[in-house]
């Protein structure tokens, strides 16, 4: 499909980028819109810009729209850790897309939602509020109704939802204990990575707490206040701890691991609906916890 090209209108002058995104045709949503410009579809003359970014008016203005798709319905064996007629919480497995993107016909974990009555947001993505690396497993809550939906989005961007990961690094920390503060985007110069060398920045925070000590390698329980793509592992990375098995941001093939030692292994969050408080978990994988076996004996 071409791309969509148009010239902002002056009386567009202070408007956000996302929201003129939402109006042009093939868009519709500010949900996608902000998906859009995230994934460096959106240029402002032949620039990407922030979501946040204020026009001017007269600006030229170029949209990579999404290929249409119906998405279908197909029966994965998926773990469900809570469910109830609002919400999901599934346990992704390695390997697993969250949501279809590009050329790609493979199913991904949103057909396999779409099965288990996920519903709300994008048809493309129904119910998805967050997402996991296609090669990180563990928790994600995934909303059944509109309702849900939006009631999760608002959390998650309020930061209710608590989200803990595992994962091993390469290194020790300077302390028990830190917070990561540092903006992450896409790459200035490979746009296939994020980093902090980015012409597109955005707040991220994460924190980190020791586990074990395992001689040169270091099990961390890591917590997102945001939640940035691949904002973990940029994170590590950023201060001298790269995740074990990571072959973008880490060690490749360390442990003979096939892919990072990343899983969310806590959810929690009050029910949004019901006004439940939910604290779930996920043990480690097979792989991981054998990769974790190697370290303790090496």
């Amino acid at each position: 499909m071409a791309p969509h090209r148009s010239r902002v209108p002056e009386s567009d002058a202070g408007r956000r980028l996302d929201s003129v995104v939402a109006e042009v045709p093939g868009v519709g949503t500010r949900a996608l819109a902000e998906r859009l410009v995230s994934a460096g579809a959106v240029l402002v003359d032949g620039r990407p810009r922030p979501k946040s970014h204020r026009l001017a008016g007269g600006e030229e203005l170029t949209v990579e729209l999404p290929e249409a798709r119906e998405l279908q319905a197909v029966e994965l064996s998926l773990t469900i850790v809570h469910e109830d007629e609002h919400l999901i919480v599934v346990d992704k497995p390695a390997g697993l897309v969250v949501h279809p993107a590009g050329p790609d016909e493979r199913p991904t974990l949103a057909h396999g939602l779409l099965a288990l009555g996920a519903a709300g947001g994008d048809p493309d993505r129904p119910g998805i509020v967050h997402r996991l690396d296609r090669d990180t497993s563990g928790l994600l809550v995934v909303a059944r109704s509109e309702e849900a939906h939006e009631s999760l989005t608002r959390a998650i961007r309020d930061r209710e939802v608590e989200r803990r990961y595992l994962a091993l690094v390469v290194g020790e920390p300077r302390s028990r204990t830190g917070r990561i503060t540092a903006p992450i985007g896409r790459d200035r110069r490979d746009r296939t990575r994020r980093s902090l060398d980015t012409e597109t920045p955005r707040d991220a925070v994460t924190w980190f707490e020791l586990r074990e000590r395992l001689g040169r390698r270091t099990l961390l329980e890591v917590r997102l206040e945001t939640g940035r793509t691949h904002q973990i592992r940029v994170h590590l990375e950023a201060i001298g701890l790269p995740v074990s098995g990571d072959p973008v941001y880490g060690v490749a093939g360390d442990l003979d691991l096939g892919r990072q030692f990343l899983h969310a292994h806590r959810l929690r969050f009050t029910h949004p609906l019901t006004g439940e408080d939910l604290d779930l978990s996920a043990p480690l994988p097979v792989d991981l916890e054998a990769a974790l076996d190697r370290a303790r004996t090496a």
